[in-house]
């Protein structure tokens, strides 16, 4: 029979609960700059890109910021989830995220990582996104595949007028998950598709072919 929580049981210390010993394990990783503490990173910048160095410094503080490293961990801890209909049963084909992915993209966007080659007019745009690039592949790696396409997408967003909206809302910096027209969005995040037909995941492996149908524009498949 269980013994009842009697004040005296409450009153005990968390120690008559131990169980076992842990040892041969890292400390939590916390209260850590992941740019500052990297010599390499600090000289790379301090030569190439000095103008950026605050910037770097303010997101590397987030690799070791406990609050953002729990956004992380719910965020892998919850899958996306795809809503066909909403609950009166019309039809809306929604990805549902957990509000932590939410906070983690308004964070990267916030920090220019997928736009700061595009957005500055300082020597060097590129390396230094770059480096925020990598500074927040140490923050959360799922978001930072949509940053990186946002980045990507941006040069053939300039080469073709008709795309001159998207070009213009890849620069935004504030995120907006709300499903509203581009027009009347911040900023968008571009994202890709592609099938995988008999590669059992192996991205390499995936044929391609592209066939021209006008001028300064293609279909792959």
């Amino acid at each position: 029979m269980n013994k009842p929580l009697t004040a005296e049981v409450l009153r005990a210390p968390a120690d008559a609960y131990r169980t076992h010993e842990v040892y041969n394990q890292a400390q939590p990783a916390a209260g850590f700059n992941a740019f500052t503490g990297d010599a390499v990173l600090r000289a790379a910048i301090g030569r190439e890109t000095p103008w950026a160095e605050a910037r770097c410094q303010a997101l590397g503080a987030l690799a070791g910021d406990e609050a953002v490293q729990e956004l992380a961990r719910l965020a892998n801890r919850h899958d996306p989830e795809f809503r066909s209909h909403d609950r009166f049963g019309h039809r809306i084909d929604w990805v549902e995220f957990h509000p932590s992915w939410h906070e983690l993209m308004s964070l990267a966007w916030r920090h220019e990582v997928p736009n700061l080659a595009w957005r500055t007019t300082e020597r060097g745009g590129h390396y230094a996104r770059a480096v925020l690039s990598y500074l927040w592949n140490q923050v959360e790696q799922g978001t930072a595949c949509p940053t990186g396409m946002a980045y990507a997408s941006y040069a053939g967003f300039k080469a073709e007028p008709a795309l001159a909206i998207w070009k213009e809302k890849s620069l935004g910096t504030r995120y907006e998950f709300s499903r509203r027209e581009v027009a009347d969005k911040p900023s968008v995040v571009i994202g890709h598709a592609m099938t995988e037909y008999g590669t059992l995941g192996t991205a390499a492996a995936t044929p391609a072919a592209a066939q021209a149908i006008v001028r300064r524009a293609s279909v792959f498949h």
